[in-house]
């Protein structure tokens, strides 16, 4: 059995995430992981690192990888919200995940929202790409989680 540049992705994630924000839970496929913390279903917000159809993202053809953090709930202002409480605390967040973090409506489904980057073209038969992807991931964690975890004590 092939071990996927996802599977890698979650080792990673696990080896990586920082203790004191508690055990964190992944699910990887084919094309992407998803992140998160709690129970042994994946919430509404979550992390993931997956391709896309690069159509998505700029209009063009090919695929890209998208790294960051979801708000997926059925309701699109509970996801609005979401963004608001991360947008009202960017100063928090912005100087470890930079420029390149765009926050705004997801890719493809306009109720959900997101704070991720895309990798146009990513190369992911690179075998270095586990890594960057892995290190990505925990960078979104680590800025976010502590900044969403000031709304859910609110």
């Amino acid at each position: 059995m092939e071990f996927s540049l996802f599977d890698q992705v979650a080792d990673l994630v696990h080896a990586m995430t920082p203790d004191e924000l508690g055990e964190v839970r992944t699910k990887s496929h084919r094309r992407g992981v998803k992140v998160w913390f709690g129970g042994d279903k994946a919430g509404r917000e979550h992390y993931e690192a997956q391709v896309l159809a690069r159509r998505h993202v700029d209009g063009t053809e090919g695929h890209a990888l998208e790294i960051g953090f979801h708000s997926e709930h059925r309701d699109s202002d509970t996801n609005q919200a979401v963004l608001d409480h991360l947008d009202q605390h960017e100063n928090k967040w912005r100087p470890d995940l930079g420029p390149e973090a765009d926050t705004g409506v997801f890719y493809g489904a306009d109720n959900w929202r997101r704070v991720s980057e895309a990798w146009l073209d990513a190369d992911v038969e690179d075998p270095d790409i586990a890594f960057e992807v892995g290190t990505r991931v925990v960078d979104y964690v680590s800025a976010l989680e502590p900044v969403l975890r000031l709304r859910a004590n609110t």
